[in-house]
């Protein structure tokens, strides 16, 4: 299932302080999340792998604290059957970030897919679809798979 925009807007409410109702870097930074969750639920198996790594990423990436990233992914697991597909979040990151962030992103994508070591076919297409809705060629979209296996 796929994050809607109403999932978006509960969870900015809940997450962002009250003097940064309209900031911008919030939004993007919850559009990432959720993009990563959405990630996490291709293969209809959450797991506890999963979950770890998209709480490292959530903190590391972008600075949240643990209880706010425990709140993000405990909302987000209560509402992602809301569905109106990836690309309001794709778009609120392109119109943010540069090619190397958002390559970043994908490094982390693939990571999170990676994290339980069953890469599932539905989690690889759902990374492709972001990345061609990123606007990250496909040679890049293999670097950031290949450097998630890594680790680097």
């Amino acid at each position: 299932m796929e994050f809607g925009a109403g999932m978006l807007l509960k969870l900015l409410n809940r997450l962002k302080a009250p003097a940064a109702d309209a900031d911008p870097a919030r939004l993007v930074t919850l559009a990432a999340a959720a993009l990563l969750l959405e990630v996490s639920w291709a293969d209809h198996d959450i797991s506890e792998a999963e979950l770890a790594s998209i709480g490292a990423a959530l903190r590391s990436t972008f600075g949240l604290t643990d209880a706010d990233t425990d709140e993000l992914l405990a909302q987000s697991r209560r509402d992602h059957e809301d569905s109106v597909g990836v690309f309001g979040y794709t778009r609120a990151i392109n119109e943010s970030w540069e090619e190397p962030a958002k390559f970043d992103l994908l490094v982390a994508l693939w990571r999170l897919a990676l994290a339980d070591d069953d890469l599932n076919r539905r989690e690889e297409q759902v990374i492709r679809k972001i990345a061609d809705l990123l606007y990250l060629s496909h040679a890049r979209f293999i670097e950031a798979k290949l450097r998630a296996k890594r680790n680097d």
